[in-house]
């Protein structure tokens, strides 16, 4: 494997075989504080054995089914062995964007708007995008100020929020298939490096949503334990 193009908390990424793509590790770093696990965590807390290939069988699970329903999407394919995803290059937006679909109320919803919400509110997969800026707690940003900064127009907003709701409603539906409920699901975009169309990247797995089983939260840890077939 080539020298690391970057080295992230959770990943790091070298260049791949071919010009137009990357290899990202997975790593069994994961964030957290004190050493507790959190997947929210703004900073590595811990490392737990064999969890960068829980998290890679779970995302390549989930890419491999919305590739071939044909959803835009950064992922080639993935040696679970290894630990290791062959993706696609894509530039972020800005230093990068989070984009959060949130099907019922719950987390940081919930302590901002808990005069007119209660956990667990429907929300008609209402969504929010953040700023990848750990010294400033991934602060919410809306469309206008995206706009103003030069961090994305107005089309590509549309385009990011028509595509994420799709791409979210097709993993919570696969998930509720599983017998589980999706609250939130947190997903990466950016754009392809040679056709410049919004695209799916970075990983989905447990620590991208919050999950509960008949009321229940499930652990992010945990959940690859309800898809045997990942």
């Amino acid at each position: 494997m080539s020298e690391v193009i970057y080295s992230g908390k959770t990943k790091d990424i070298y260049q791949g075989a071919e010009e137009n793509q990357l290899v990202l590790k997975f790593k069994d770093d994961v964030t957290g504080v004190d050493g507790v696990f959190d997947p929210g965590a703004n900073q590595v807390g811990l490392s737990i054995e064999g969890v960068g290939q829980v998290g890679l069988r779970l995302t390549k699970y989930f890419y491999s089914k919305l590739n071939e329903a044909g959803y835009p999407t950064h992922f080639v394919d993935a040696d679970i062995e290894n630990n290791t995803m062959t993706v696609r290059k894509a530039q972020v937006f800005g230093k990068g964007l989070e984009v959060i679909t949130r099907f019922k109320a719950t987390g940081s919803f919930v302590r901002r708007y808990g005069d007119y919400v209660t956990e667990g509110t429907p929300l008609n997969a209402y969504v929010e995008v953040t700023l990848k800026d750990d010294d400033r707690e991934d602060p919410y940003i809306t469309k206008d100020a995206l706009a103003l900064l030069d961090i994305m127009n107005g089309d590509q907003y549309e385009e990011l929020v028509a595509t994420t709701k799709e791409i979210a409603s097709f993993v919570r539906d696969d998930i509720a298939a599983h017998g589980l409920e999706v609250f939130d699901i947190k997903l990466e975009f950016g754009f392809d490096a040679v056709t410049g169309k919004v695209i799916l990247i970075d990983e989905i797995s447990g620590g991208n949503m919050r999950v509960f089983d008949n009321g229940e939260y499930v652990l992010p840890l945990n959940l690859i334990n309800y898809f045997p077939e990942a």
